[in-house]
């Protein structure tokens, strides 16, 4: 109303004149005028009215409108948020790993079931915002950390404050290995992994073990053996000395051949267990080849050191095995290298216990040696002695040679036994003694033994019909399933009847399978052969096998015919066997009788049978026959006079 009063006064004054008169017209025309003028300014007004409230109409409803958008906008972000949260638990709770997050004032932030339950933590133990030093005497509590908590907290912070990742494995009281990844954050704090690798590093550690150890025995194995050899020549360098040793077993291809593989493993497990058992800690057994052991023995004060070690081995590998049954006896042959004074170098110090092993076996085996300088020389001569042995027989360099047996009662030549000898065209005759062992380790001694068998029944074919001839037979040759074949052929071509051959045997033979072995025996034994064991009574249980199989013939070791009449034990052994063997229905031959008090006494004592350079040494078949030919000696002459000797040539 004020605004209206002032606007008319404004008008009456525009329409007052000079005078003072108010000019009614001109007063109407200035109000209509200002009347039309504020007409039109509502009007507009009333249009700006309208037209922002119609804008703030379409922005109310775009707010609108876009408010809806964010809301399902963070409506499905939240949605994925708990997804992913449930995810990032689901994952937290169920990884293999242990987690936890330290924050950048070391204090526990996350953490998950798996590193709970790997530590040992108890429900309710663990809260966000423990420090680590807090953590870490939690562990102590649990006992799964031992050591200062808190020096271990310090140190760990501080390597994570330099940016440092640490890595390592923690081994727990109760053999677990964790393996622990703490990686540090920008900004401060870290994230660590904790994983339980005890099975991994467990199956590492096997094949660690397994690639320095023999699979069969769990003795080191050539590699660590030339570890552990390097390791002691760097002590002789400072004046210590040392001890190889060389262990190789005698016959064990027999075992392997006759009992099988199995059965020699089992051996070899055997024999391994005894080894450790006689040297010490600080020394070291490998097994670097099938029947073959090297001893490193340290700290040695002289020679007298390894030779009674080798000593202790060879007793230990000479006591019976008991394999299932079957017992084995088997010995074994040690070359002994020392350092510094027979080399300093590992090959050196191998190679010349390996040359010293070979001496000892071509010294009769089952003895000990040590390295000599000419040893080289004698490998060498060993070498080509195989090879010489190789092409023998088929160049017809062997032949046989053979032994008579006298009956005591009728003075006549009752059996021959065969002998192998080689006449080398060079070297002239060599010793079996030399060649025979030789022809066993390189596998000869089955194919020279059926030569044997055969040439023995062609020669004995040619001789009186009273008269059989003797053969005997290695521990290779009765496992082998070839030889009822061989004596089946060698009988039909000779047309020797089965009752004038005799098989000998040792007990050495018998106990490396004696079930087979027997099956063996018997089967020939029905043809009509006959059977003997030869050197009775040097083994551990003669009297067994006489229980297990009905020999025919017990000869009576040489060692014991030496003895007569010098000692009483002698006169009483050979007494009771050969007491034993009438009651048994067997005989009795007295091997190495070589005197008239010897050939006296054994028939003294009972002996049905002598065989000795008595009465003659092995001869060629040639000579044999002059014997043969000779009329058997008077019963009672027999001892006072010796048939005439027949020289070997």
């Amino acid at each position: 109303m004020t605004m209206v009063n002032k606007l008319l006064a404004q008008q009456i004054t525009k329409a007052t004149d000079l005078e003072g008169s108010v000019d009614l017209e001109k007063l109407y025309a200035l109000v209509g005028a200002a009347y039309e003028d504020l007409d039109r300014d509502r009007r507009r007004t009333d249009r700006s009215m309208s037209l922002m409230i119609e804008e703030l109409d379409a922005v109310q409803r775009n707010l609108e409108q876009t408010v809806v958008e964010r809301t399902k906008e963070l409506w499905a972000r939240e949605a994925e948020l708990q997804a992913q949260n449930l995810r990032f638990d689901a994952a937290l709770s169920n990884m293999s790993q242990g987690l936890t997050m330290y924050d950048a004032d070391a204090r526990l932030v996350i953490w998950n079931r798996r590193f709970a339950s790997m530590y040992h933590y108890n429900a309710g133990e663990i809260r966000r915002g423990m420090t680590v030093h807090e953590m870490v005497r939690l562990r102590v509590k649990n006992g799964t950390f031992i050591g200062n908590p808190d020096y271990y907290a310090d140190t760990l912070i501080a390597r994570i404050k330099v940016g440092q990742a640490i890595s390592q494995f923690a081994e727990l009281d109760d053999g677990r290995t964790i393996a622990i990844t703490r990686q540090a954050m920008p900004g401060g704090g870290w994230v660590a992994t904790h994983e339980d690798v005890t099975e991994r590093r467990q199956a590492e550690m096997k094949i660690a073990h397994m690639a320095r150890h023999d699979a069969l025995t769990d003795l080191p194995n050539r590699v660590l053996l030339r570890e552990r050899l390097s390791e002691a020549l760097a002590l002789v360098a400072r004046g210590q000395r040392l001890a190889v040793l060389y262990l190789d077993l005698d016959q064990f291809k027999n075992v392997n051949d006759s009992l099988g593989h199995p059965t020699g493993d089992e051996l070899l497990r055997m024999i391994a267990g005894r080894l450790r058992g006689c040297v010490r800690e600080t020394d070291t057994i490998s097994r670097v080849g099938g029947d073959e052991f090297f001893i490193i023995q340290t700290g040695i004060s002289d020679a007298t050191d390894a030779e009674r070690l080798a000593r202790r081995l060879a007793d230990a590998v000479r006591v019976p095995c008991d394999l299932h049954g079957h017992v084995v006896m088997i010995d074994a042959s040690i070359g002994i290298a020392l350092a510094p004074t027979d080399g300093r170098d590992a090959n050196e110090l191998l190679k010349n216990a390996d040359m010293a092993m070979y001496g000892a076996k071509a010294d009769g085996r089952g003895v000990y040696r040590f390295f000599q300088a000419n040893m080289d020389a004698r490998m060498k001569e060993r070498r080509t002695l195989e090879l010489a042995l190789r092409a023998a027989l088929d160049g017809g360099q062997f032949e046989l040679y053979y032994q008579p047996v006298l009956n005591l009662d009728t003075g006549a030549v009752r059996c021959c036994e065969a002998l192998l000898r080689w006449r080398h065209p060079e070297r002239g005759m060599v010793s079996p003694v030399e060649f025979i062992p030789v022809a066993e380790e390189i596998g000869l001694i089955v194919p020279l033994g059926e030569y044997v068998i055969r040439q023995a029944c062609k020669d004995a074919a040619q001789w009186p019909d009273d008269i059989c001839v003797a053969v005997n037979l290695s521990p290779t040759q009765l496992a082998s399933k070839a030889l009822l074949s061989v004596v089946l052929g060698a009988l039909a071509a000779s047309g020797l009847p089965p009752h004038r051959m005799e098989l000998e045997i040792t007990e050495a033979v018998l106990m490396q399978n004696s079930e087979a072995t027997l099956r063996t025996l018997h089967q020939l034994r029905e043809l009509g052969i006959r059977i003997s064991m030869d050197d009775f009574g040097t083994g551990y249980s003669s009297l067994s096998y006489l229980r297990s199989f009905p020999f025919d013939k017990i000869k009576i070791d040489r060692c014991f015919i030496k003895g007569l009449g010098d000692s009483s034990e002698a006169d009483a052994i050979v007494q009771a066997v050969a007491g034993l063997a009438d009651s048994l229905g067997m005989t009795t031959t007295a091997e190495g009788v070589e005197t008239h008090q010897q050939l006296d006494l054994v028939r003294t004592l009972g002996c049905t049978d002598v065989q000795g350079f008595f009465y003659s040494p092995p001869v060629p078949v040639r000579d044999l026959a002059i014997i043969l030919a000779k009329p058997p000696a008077a019963k009672q002459s027999a001892a006072k006079q010796p048939a005439t000797k027949v020289v070997a040539a």
